[in-house]
């Protein structure tokens, strides 16, 4: 019995080439990465409704080495595809030697998404990855060009599918024939191609090189504004975002909260930056957080700003809606 190794997302794309590939008695063993941008929450549960073992894989150093300059770009935000698969079918290879698996295998499919998969792309991200002769596209095979595993015979290529452009009409109709009626939204589940934490982790990239995981966690929370080059705050929207800037706090960061009346946590996150706050500084981010309470415009706020363990009072007056607009990353 032939093994194939997958590249599962757990959208309806991979969980029809995993389809394809059982109805010729293949064994499976689906491959789900995990980085700080996307998790394997889909992928878990689709494996789990094709009864197909999974194996959850961090890539997040490599990643974030692939990500600072990716050979093929970026797209309207900051995500690599190209790069990005390459990256993963590469990984999924070591696996494959590993296991003695015979091919490696993914849901694309030719020209739906027109940058990252069309013929020219497909190729590239094949030949990056060190095993072109090894991955198979099952929705598109027999409109590109033929592998190895093809050759052998331990895949039929007759069986395989001719699937293009951007309709979804055929997958609907495949997994309507195949009972598949549970299916996430597709082009979701990266964060690198939402504008707004694109545009954040951006500033995080040109400010702080030192950065860490935690600081990106950081990014996918609250209100972010960049006070100087070196010092930035994230403010919590609401009583989740207070709570998860606490759970992320450092010992080296600086937490601003209000008193006797209802706000937000701000959060100075000073490890990446490497240098101390000025009291201007920590002045101004004590009007910012004053901005965000619950108070009569213009008034006084008292906010406690905890610096290495030590507590300090400040007496802030909200910043104007207009210096805040002008400081929001």
């Amino acid at each position: 019995m032939a093994v194939g190794v997958g590249l599962f997302s757990g959208g309806l794309d991979s969980i029809l080439s995993v389809c394809v590939l059982k109805e010729q008695n293949i064994h499976i063993e689906a491959v789900a990465f995990v980085t700080p941008f996307f998790g394997p929450e889909n992928a878990q549960q689709a494996a789990k409704m094709l009864n197909i073992p999974i194996h959850i894989v961090d890539i997040t150093t490599v990643h974030l080495q692939m990500l600072e300059r990716p050979r093929h770009g970026y797209g309207k935000g900051m995500n690599p595809c190209i790069d990005c698969h390459a990256l993963m079918f590469r990984e999924a290879g070591r696996l494959m030697l590993q296991w003695g698996a015979d091919f490696l295998f993914s849901g694309e499919v030719l020209g739906e998404r027109p940058m990252s998969q069309n013929k020219q792309s497909l190729r590239i991200v094949a030949r990056d990855s060190g095993f072109e002769e090894y991955i198979i596209r099952p929705l598109s095979a027999q409109l590109l060009p033929i592998t190895k595993p093809e050759r052998e015979g331990k895949v039929d290529r007759e069986r395989l599918l001719d699937i293009q452009g951007r309709s979804r009409k055929r997958q609907m109709e495949l997994a309507h024939y195949y009972g598949i009626a549970a299916f996430p939204e597709p082009a979701g589940g990266c964060r690198l191609t939402e504008p707004n934490f694109s545009r954040r982790l951006k500033d995080l990239m040109r400010h702080h090189r030192n950065f860490s995981v935690r600081d990106i966690e950081l990014l996918k929370i609250g209100r972010h504004l960049r006070l100087t080059e070196t010092i930035k705050c994230v403010v919590g929207r609401n009583e989740a975002d207070n709570a998860q800037i606490v759970e992320l706090l450092e010992p080296s960061d600086i937490l601003l909260t209000p008193e006797k009346v209802s706000g937000p946590a701000l959060l100075i996150p000073l490890a990446a930056c490497n240098s101390p706050i000025a009291q201007d500084e920590l002045q101004r981010a004590a009007s910012i957080c004053a901005r965000y309470c619950k108070k009569q415009a213009g008034s006084p706020v008292e906010i406690t700003a905890y610096i290495h363990q030590k507590t300090h009072k400040i007496i802030a007056l909200p910043c104007s809606d207009h210096e805040t607009a002008q400081l929001m990353i």
